[in-house]
């Protein structure tokens, strides 16, 4: 009597989520058993701590194996070793490049070197994150600031397309790789109540309106020493913006969008009284930064400028604070602070001060924490 036996062999390769999170976390695979046994599994499952054991042993040879891959995704999704369905393609990649919040403040505008490397165990101390899973973050914004750094066009869109992140990591990394570049100052004590979304949102911004990318074109020089479109700021723009001292240097430009701005906001301001005293010393720190980025030292001070009452007088965080400004006031003093400029026929230079404070505006709204 014969039997027939059907038998199905499959090799998908098994990504256990959570064993994966403890490995990306860095802990060793003892820490990683003990912390499965914690969580309960050996009840759950019923398994013996020897299969436990090499259950994670085998995961973490698995990972191992995929890392390399993982430095280049599309490499992931090409190969034929591992097989593996897209849907946990995607979620190795997102979450092999994901960050922590504590670890990228830390690093955030600073320059992606040796130097900063050898600060990682300080940082490991500082946050709580081992010092493992600091490196792969590090690596990480390394890596992809190393093959964005010479591409032309949209910084997230290139970084998607060789990363295949998905378009919020993508614009986060895009955001670290503009700060790492530009080395903006954040680690000031007086920013360290700003999260990295804050400066996420302001580095959107200023890659939309202050990048050579922003304007839609390169300069009229060799491709060889065309600046990367969305890494850096157009140089020609930030020397420009001296010519808006002029709305502040010339009195009668001052005293006129002082009253066109009072004109406009009288009984709508809360704080109508403290921002007529003080609007010319507002207007100043607004306008100072701006004449400041046409130097590399006070471009990276752009948000210590904005938060900090600094050398050149109150800036505009701080005094506003300072008068008790409900965020709703700052927005809308600065519509109408911005909006006015084009009522002022002495003045000639509205797409500059568009570009500019278009920006300004947004980024401090999102630093102003009433």
């Amino acid at each position: 009597m014969t039997s027939e036996l059907d038998i199905f062999v499959g090799n998908t390769t098994l990504i256990d989520e959570e064993v994966y999170r403890l490995w990306l976390d860095g802990y060793s695979v003892s820490d990683a058993v003990a912390l499965r046994v914690r969580a309960g599994i050996l009840e759950q499952t019923g398994a013996t701590a020897a299969v436990l054991q090499s259950d994670t042993m085998d995961h973490y040879r698995t990972f191992h194996m995929l890392e390399r891959l993982l430095h280049a995704p599309p490499k992931l999704l090409h190969q034929l070793v591992f097989q593996i369905p897209p849907s946990r393609q995607a979620l190795l990649i997102e979450r092999y490049y994901a960050f922590d919040e504590a670890f990228v403040r830390e690093v955030l505008g600073k320059k992606l070197s040796k130097g900063t490397k050898k600060d990682l165990d300080d940082i490991s101390a500082k946050t709580g994150i081992t010092l493992k899973s600091c490196r792969r973050q590090f690596d990480n914004f390394k890596r992809v600031f190393k093959v964005v750094e010479e591409m032309r066009g949209s910084l997230a869109d290139n970084i998607q397309q060789h990363f295949l992140f998905s378009d919020r990591l993508a614009r986060d990394y895009a955001a670290i790789v503009f700060f790492a570049n530009n080395r903006f100052e954040t680690a000031k004590k007086k920013l360290q109540y700003l999260s990295f979304g804050d400066f996420a949102f302001c580095a959107e911004l200023m890659i939309q309106n202050w990048t050579l990318g922003a304007v839609g074109e390169a300069p009229s020089k060799p491709d060889s020493q065309v600046d990367d479109m969305d890494m850096d700021l157009d140089k020609e723009f930030l020397q420009d913006l001296k010519e808006l001292k002029v709305l502040v240097a010339d009195k009668d430009l001052l005293d006129l969008h002082k009253s066109l701005v009072c004109t406009a906001l009288r009984g709508k301001l809360g704080v109508f009284s403290e921002m007529e005293a003080n609007f010319k010393n507002l207007s100043r720190g607004l306008v100072n930064v701006a004449a400041k980025l046409t130097h590399n030292k006070d471009v990276r001070d752009l948000f210590v400028d904005l938060v900090e009452k600094v050398h050149l007088g109150p800036q505009f965080v701080e005094p506003c604070r300072s008068d008790h400004w409900p965020l709703g006031d700052v927005r809308l003093f600065l519509n109408q602070y911005s909006v006015t400029v084009h009522s002022l026929d002495g003045f000639r230079h509205q797409a500059l001060w568009d570009r500019y404070m278009d920006t300004l505006r947004g980024c401090l709204l999102r630093l102003y924490h009433d």
